[in-house]
């Protein structure tokens, strides 16, 4: 291997056979920014546009057994989670992490709920998420409902969002994205809450019902920025340019959330 090669992603999340979110999305977003994808799946969705019709979980050692051989022969920058629905799987996880002896960045997004209101995360989960992996992490990105269920504060304001995010941040992680896009106005607000500064990150609100696989989407492409040596402030910037980009351009599929266009060509720097 090139050793001054970078840019492995392993993403650790539930498929979606609709393609729009999950490791479908994660993959997607991965290879068009230009780094390498591997996975990690923890969960087979039946899912198309209106919502998740069932779920299959896969058995944890399955999942342990993906992370060591990726991690144990191709490596990894840096490692995303998505879908990871109950405590042993998150204690699973965060264990398989830990033991990677190479620096990787650990981007966690707290999927809670799929865009169609279905659960995707046991209550009985939530703390196993703060305490397993939030320590580990070099960035969580909730959005604002999952914001709130992490904190138990009220999370509907900018000024809420701040709150919220430092509230994550002193459960361990390094950085959290409070993610704006439940918000309302015709601007998205996004807070992303360091030990050192606050920053608010705004984009036009884009009137669309196809916002499927957005939170999966913005954390790969974190993920993907991370993985290349990009700061996190710079990753950040550029995920939320892709995300917009591919909401704008989404390809209306579905009668329900639609998924985003992850393959149009993204000019890294703009």
């Amino acid at each position: 291997m090139n050793d001054e090669f970078k840019g492995r992603v392993l993403a650790v999340a539930g498929s979606d056979s609709g393609g729009g979110a999950g490791i479908q999305a994660d993959i997607k977003t991965i290879t068009a920014l230009g780094a390498y994808a591997a996975t990690a799946i923890t969960a087979l969705t039946v899912q198309d546009t209106h919502g998740v019709k069932d779920v299959f979980p896969v058995p944890v050692h399955i999942i342990r057994a993906q992370m060591k051989a990726v991690l144990g022969d191709i490596g990894a920058d840096a490692i995303k989670t998505g879908m990871l629905a109950t405590a042993e799987v998150i204690e699973a996880v965060a264990e398989e992490a830990d033991a990677y002896d190479a620096p990787a960045a650990l981007i966690v997004d707290p999927v809670m709920v799929a865009k169609g209101g279905s659960p995707l995360l046991e209550p009985s989960a939530i703390d196993a998420l703060k305490k397993a992996l939030f320590p580990f992490a070099d960035i969580v990105t909730p959005n604002m409902p999952e914001a709130a269920a992490l904190t138990g504060l009220q999370v509907e304001s900018v000024e809420e969002q701040k709150r919220a995010g430092e509230a994550i941040l002193e459960m361990g992680a390094l950085a959290v994205l409070v993610k704006g896009g439940h918000g309302t106005g015709e601007t998205v607000q996004d807070v992303l809450v360091t030990g050192e500064t606050i920053q608010v990150m705004t984009s036009p609100r884009i009137d669309t019902r196809h916002t499927h696989g957005t939170g999966c989407t913005l954390a790969s492409a974190i993920a993907a920025g991370l993985s290349f040596g990009l700061d996190l402030t710079e990753a950040v910037l550029q995920a939320r340019d892709y995300v917009h980009e591919a909401i704008a351009l989404a390809p209306g599929f579905g009668g329900g959330h639609g998924p985003l266009n992850h393959g149009f060509t993204f000019s890294q720097g703009e």
